[in-house]
C-alpha cells in the first residue's frame, strides 16, 4: 500500500537563503530522476510496470465484481477483501500510471501541487492498508479460533465500523501531523520514480529532528503495532489449527496462513526497513526497489493470495461466466 508512511513534510517551501538566491521564487516543480540515467533499464521498467498495473486492475476489479455478484460472498471476510481490492486500485492508480509515462520521458517533471497531492494520497492510502490488513487478520483469527461465536462477534455493523475506523484513523495518523509541520526544501530534483516521502525529505535544508520524531512515532502506530498484532493473530490461528483433527484441514489452513504471512512480511518488512531505520541525506537505489516491492508487487499479489485461490471465489467466477460446477 510506495510513498505513504507518516512523516511531516507535505507543505513544501524553499528555504529563505535559496529564495534570496532565486529572486524570492519558491519551488514550483520537481524533476523525477527515476532510471533516466539508464535508458535500457527504463524501458524494461516500463514493460514491467504496465504488465503489473494491468494485472492489479484486472485481479482487484474481478474481486469487486464477484463479491457484488454472488450473495455467498457477502460475508465479513469478503467485505474486508473488497475494501482491500478497492484500496489497492486507488493506491496503485495514484502512482503507477505516472511512473509508466515517466519511463517514456527523458526528463520527467511534476508540478509542486501535483507532487504534494500525490504524496498526500499515497500517504493516506498506505496507512489505510496497514490498518486494514490488521483488521483482516483479526477477522480470520475470530473465524478460526472462535467459529461458533463468529457470526455474532463479526456482525455487519461491527465490520462496517472496523473498516470505517481504518479509513478515518488513517487520516489522523498521516495527513494531520504532516500538514501541521511544514518543511523547507533546497532542491527540486527528486531521486525517485515519483513523489516519495523519504526522497523529498532528503531535499530538506531545515532541521529534520521534529519531522523524524513524528515519523517514528506515527510509524510505530501504523506499521509496527499492526505488524505485531498480525503476527500475534496468526500465532493464535496456528494454535487453533494444530488442534484440528483433520490432517487435510490442517494442511489447507497452513497453506493459507503461510501465503498470507508471506505477503504481510513482504509489505510490512520493506516498509519498516525504510521508514523506521536511520536515514541519511542521500537517496539510495535500495529505496527505489523497496518502494516498488510494497507499492507494486504487494498489490499485485493480494488478489491471488487472499481471494482468487479460494474455492468460493472460483465457484462465483464459474457462476458469473455461466459455467456449470465441476464435480
Amino acid at each position: 500500500m510506495s510513498v505513504f508512511f507518516p512523516t511531516s513534510l507535505l507543505v513544501m517551501k524553499i528555504g529563505r537563503k535559496q529564495m534570496d538566491r532565486r529572486n524570492n521564487t519558491a519551488v514550483t516543480y520537481f524533476i523525477l530522476v527515476g532510471l533516466s540515467e539508464y535508458p535500457r533499464a527504463q524501458m524494461l521498467l516500463f514493460c514491467l510496470l504496465l504488465a503489473s498495473y494491468l494485472v492489479i486492475l484486472l485481479g482487484n476489479s474481478l474481486i469487486l465484481v464477484l463479491v457484488q455478484f454472488d450473495s455467498r460472498l457477502h460475508t465479513p471476510m469478503y467485505f474486508f477483501l473488497s475494501n482491500l481490492s478497492f484500496l489497492d486500485i486507488c493506491f496503485t492508480s495514484s502512482s503507477i500510471p505516472q511512473m509508466i509515462i515517466n519511463c517514456l520521458v527523458r526528463m520527467p517533471v511534476i508540478s509542486a501541487g501535483q507532487c504534494m497531492a500525490q504524496m498526500c494520497t499515497l500517504l493516506y492510502l498506505g496507512v489505510v492498508e496497514c490498518l486494514l490488513l490488521a483488521v483482516m487478520a483479526y477477522d480470520r483469527c475470530i473465524a478460526i479460533s472462535d467459529p461458533l461465536r463468529y457470526p455474532v462477534r463479526m456482525s455487519n455493523q461491527f465490520c462496517v465500523q472496523l473498516a470505517g475506523l481504518s479509513w478515518v484513523s488513517a487520516f489522523l495518523f498521516s495527513i494531520v501531523p504532516t500538514v501541521a509541520t511544514p518543511l523547507e526544501l533546497c532542491s527540486h530534483v527528486i531521486n525517485h520514480f515519483f513523489c516519495e516521502v523519504l526522497a523529498i525529505m532528503k531535499l530538506a535544508c531545515s532541521d529534520l529532528q521534529l519531522n523524524e520524531l513524528l515519523m517514528m512515532a506515527t510509524s510505530s502506530l501504523t506499521l509496527l503495532a499492526p505488524f505485531v498484532f498480525i503476527l500475534a493473530s496468526y500465532g493464535r490461528i496456528l494454535g487453533a489449527v494444530l488442534k484440528m483433527r483433520s490432517t487435510e484441514g490442517r494442511k489447507k489452513a497452513f497453506s493459507t496462513c503461510s501465503s498470507h504471512l508471506t505477503v504481510v512480511v513482504l509489505f510490512y518488512g520493506t516498509a519498516i526497513a525504510m521508514y523506521m531505520m536511520p536515514q541519511d541525506k542521500t537517496s539510495r537505489e535500495q529505496d527505489k526497489l523497496a518502494s516498488l516491492l510494497y507499492g507494486v508487487v504487494t498489490p499485485m499479489l493480494n488478489p491471488l493470495i487472499y481471494s482468487l485461490r479460494n474455492k468460493d471465489v472460483k465457484e462465483a467466477l464459474r457462476k458469473l461466466l455461466g459455467e456449470k460446477k465441476v464435480p
